[in-house]
């Protein structure tokens, strides 16, 4: 194994623009036979080459060039020698460290140094893999329409499904956000004394309250005013500003052309007047406001967004629209689909471990698995497709299998009972202490699953966090903002499955004989970066770690 020294974390993307960097070259290096049916299309540098993924091609594989990119490049697609020395001879900051390539019928393949690189994530601690590869600078307020008072304020019973995917929506996106660096707040205040707050707070949801008796009246009155000011008609007492006027002449983009004339009610002064409290200590150049809405409730947050730029609020906005949720065959609002999931792990917990299933921490558990459940089923489809949910009540939520959120707490847990279990061993005398990192030899890292869960998991984690705030920063296409707010799920259904698999297959904790410790230290190396991992995805959803079950 090569020493090798990072001055910075292992990255994808630094990787592959170096590899395709060493593979182009300068274009006076291709040969004039390249050339004779004119000049060629040089793709970009992000085309050429492709992460493998897959356990069948990580085995021979971790990145490959296809042989129609290199026909691009070389005549025949033939990959000339000084090229092919600079592709293997790859080594920089960052970038993973190349151990070998060929060019074989599929391109050119090129494999990592996987011990170096085992070493370079896991030896000195894998903190560095758990938050963003860049810390951003912002303001961003989610803003729930769902949540706002029309004109009472809602309560769980009131609260579709629909809805109620917004307000966890937001709630994800202000902790992705919180953590590439920006600064977060939520829209609107609620009653701290309300039924919707207990509501939220039993799934984890931090909302932000006022006392009972509060009131917004004085901006308000000074939003009502400045509507005043707008006003193209005034009919019997009420206020009527032209929406699509306002939005021409702005030169807002992507707005419904058929907003026209608004009718402004109290309600609609009210949502401002929240706005304008949420963003009033922070200054234009730094704000984005992202009202998070369901699709039935799109045209009329345009309407409110509109209204706001007309009382001259001037913070960019944004619109993230979610698709319906459907439960075929049944109505349910947030609060009966909150109590069915709730009785339903109740039961499953009960079937699989009996009567131990009684008191606090077990109600603790089971509120955080149907959490975890919740979240899942709303968060792990793209956000503008609709979701439908199973609720036929003789249905249960299984413990077992690669169901979303209860399978990914499950793995997580097991990850705790196997340092229970190696602390246990080291009491009793049967292993020693973890050694430092530096005196381990990770060549012993050779099972085909410990590299998929290092290359796909720990070292694309923190691009995996860079998303939603570069989704933030990108130029035009009109009001709405697609961002990939499935992915975490996703990321972490897809680690357990294959941290599942690993765990059924290996035996970490080996016979205690002293030729066996380094491989297992460098397993445990390897997971408890895996645990801390689990724990960092899990906290972007407001969920705590369940350490047994």
């Amino acid at each position: 194994m090569e020493n090798i020294e990072q001055s910075s974390p292992l990255r994808i993307t630094p990787t592959v623009r170096a590899l395709s960097s060493a593979l182009r070259g300068k274009r006076e290096n291709v040969p004039d036979s390249s050339r004779e049916h004119g000049d060629r299309i040089f793709p970009e540098p992000e085309k050429l080459w492709f992460k493998e993924s897959s356990a069948k091609n990580l085995r021979n594989r971790d990145f490959l060039s296809p042989t129609t990119m290199l026909n691009t490049l070389y005549a025949d697609g033939q990959v000339p020698p000084a090229v092919m020395s600079r592709v293997l001879s790859l080594r920089g900051s960052g970038i993973l460290p190349v151990a070998g390539g060929e060019v074989m019928g599929e391109g050119l393949r090129v494999r990592v140094d996987r011990a170096a690189a085992f070493k370079a994530v896991l030896a000195g601690g894998a903190t560095e893999y758990l938050k963003p590869s860049s810390q951003r600078q912002g303001c961003v307020v989610l803003n729930c329409p769902a949540m706002h008072p029309k004109p009472n304020t809602p309560t769980p019973d009131t609260l579709t499904l629909g809805q109620l995917r917004t307000v966890l929506l937001a709630d994800h996106m202000g902790a992705l956000l919180r953590r590439q660096g920006f600064a977060v707040s939520y829209c609107p205040t609620l009653p701290e004394d309300s039924d919707i707050i207990a509501f939220l707070r039993a799934l984890g949801i931090d909302w932000p309250t006022t006392p009972a008796n509060w009131t917004n009246e004085e901006r308000e009155e000074k939003i009502q005013e400045a509507l005043e000011n707008s006003v193209e008609e005034e009919k019997e007492g009420a206020l009527r500003v032209n929406l699509k006027r306002v939005f021409q002449e702005e030169g807002l983009l992507g707005y419904d052309p058929s907003l026209g004339t608004c009718t402004v009610h109290r309600d609609s002064v009210s949502h401002l007047a929240q706005l304008d409290l949420a963003t009033a200590d922070w200054t234009v150049a730094m704000a984005t406001t992202l009202h998070v809405t369901s699709c039935q409730d799109e045209f009329r947050q345009q309407q409110i967004a509109v209204l706001w730029r007309a009382s001259g609020a001037t913070h960019t906005q944004r619109h993230l629209v979610c698709g319906p949720v459907k439960t075929p065959g049944s109505h349910l609002t947030a609060a009966q689909y909150l109590q069915l999931r709730r009785g339903q792990m109740k039961e499953a917990s009960e079937m699989k471990y009996g009567d131990q299933v009684e008191g606090q921490t077990w109600d603790d558990i089971i509120r955080v698995m149907t959490s975890a459940t919740v979240r899942f089923e709303l968060l792990s489809t793209v956000h503008t497709s609709p979701v439908t949910l199973d609720v036929q009540r003789e249905g249960g939520v299984s413990t077992k299998g690669p169901r979303g959120g209860v399978f990914v707490m499950y793995n997580c847990a097991r990850l705790h009972t196997l340092f229970d279990s190696y602390e246990r061993g080291v009491e009793k005398g049967l292993y020693p202490e973890i050694p430092e990192g530096s005196q381990l030899d990770f060549s012993a890292l050779k099972e085909e699953g410990e590299w998929l869960l290092l290359f796909n998991y720990l070292i694309t984690f923190s691009e995996l966090l860079d998303q939603s705030g570069q989704a933030l920063d990108c130029e035009g296409g009109g009001a709405r903002v697609n961002i990939k707010t499935e992915q975490i799920c996703k990321f972490l259904v897809s680690l357990s499955k294959d941290f599942s698999s690993y765990y059924n297959r290996v035996h970490v904790l080996g016979e205690p004989l002293p030729h066996l410790f380094n491989q297992m230290f460098c397993r445990l190396y390897l997971l408890r970066a895996l645990r801390e991992l689990y724990h960092s995805a899990l906290d972007t959803l407001n969920l705590p770690p369940i350490r047994q079950l």
